[in-house]
Formats: structure tokens, sequence, C-alpha cells
């Protein structure tokens, strides 16, 4: 079943973004559960501003794009009386799933060995104890060398692609991460997707 994550978000708008997000996840439920999707809110604190929710089912695709972008609300402000602004906007906004660690199958490795050469006298000139490990998806490689027996250098070269793909791993939830914190924080203000007015919020047009 198709699933896509969701972030309401008041970026570091004031306390009135943050009840139009509280207003969005509301209307987002109503709308997903009469069109039979799934409605669920991951790790639920909108006191924070940033809610993130999942959306599953058949046609959660068109559904979410109808909600993707900035959504302005026209209220005066109840938490605030007598503040002059009631244009207030928040962001809907597509999050990739998190990054998952790779898991290594057997035949994505392709092994090759070699004459270890440099310092260990004249039985790693003559045998082919070193070994190079290639992860077939991504390309990567190593060199395990350190050992005299084949054996060993291949179980160490395992242990060195692993942690390299670990790395890489490491670095693309980073990216990720900054992503999602980018769209948290960069809200656009004209062309809304959606707009809603009052203390009913009621959506207009």
């Amino acid at each position: 079943m198709s699933e896509i994550l969701l972030c309401v978000t008041a970026g570091r708008g004031p306390a009135e973004c943050r009840l139009a997000v509280e207003h969005v996840i509301d209307a987002i439920r109503s709308e997903a559960e009469a069109a039979g999707l799934t409605f669920g809110e991951e790790a639920p604190d909108r006191n924070s501003g940033s809610v993130l929710l999942t959306i599953a089912g058949e046609g959660c695709d068109v559904f979410c794009r109808s909600w993707v972008g900035t959504i302005q609300w026209i209220a005066r402000s109840d938490v605030r009386p007598g503040h002059k602004r009631k244009n207030w906007f928040i962001a809907v906004r597509r999050i990739d799933p998190p990054v998952r660690a790779p898991e290594i199958a057997a035949n994505e490795l392709r092994f090759e060995t070699m004459r270890a050469g440099g310092p260990g006298g004249q039985h790693q000139n003559r045998t082919e104890s070193a070994v190079r490990v290639i992860h077939v998806p991504t390309g990567l490689s190593v060199i395990a060398r350190d050992e005299r027996s084949q054996h060993r250098n291949k179980a160490l070269a395992v242990e060195r692609i692993k942690a390299l793909l670990g790395a890489v791993h490491e670095r693309s939830r980073d990216a990720a991460r900054f992503r999602d914190w980018l769209a948290k924080i960069a809200i656009e203000r004209g062309n809304p997707v959606r707009i809603y007015e009052g203390g009913h919020f009621r959506r207009r047009g």
C-alpha cells in the first residue's frame, strides 16, 4: 500500500501559525478519511509547530499533491486581541522517507584476488592473498591486504565495505535531515494552494 509523509509546519511563525497548523491537520484528517485513506500522526507534538503525518492508500499521491504548498489563513488573532495582522501562513511539505542503513546481500558483493605486494617478503609477492571487494549496486570497493591468509583478508574486506557503506548512509541521512529542516522554516507567502477564513476555518472558493 502506498504511503506518503507530510510535514505540516508553522516554520518560525507565531502562535497564530501554530494554531493554523492544528486546523490544517484536522482538515487533512477529515478529507483523507472521507476519501477512504488512512491518516496518522507520527509522534504528534502540535505545540512544536511542526507535525509529521502519514497518508496511505489508493490515490494518496493525488490527495497529497492537493495539499503540498503554502496554506493561508485569514483571521483576526484570538491569541493577541487587537493585533492588526490577519494573514497567517503555514506550509505543507512532502518529506522523503528516512534513509535506512543498507543491508548487504551476498550476491551484491564481487570479490577479486591479487598479489598483496608491498612489505611482507616473498610469500606476499608470489601468492594472491590480497582481496578486493566491490559492492555492485554502488560500485564502491575496498582492498584488504593486511593478512597473509586470503580467507582473513576477505573477511576484513567485507568489514571495510560495510563501514564504508555505513559512512555513506550517515552522510545521506544528514543531508535528508538538513533538507527537512529547510522545509520546516522556508514558508513562501505567495501563491497559496489553499486559503481559509475565520475562526471556523472555512475554505475560500
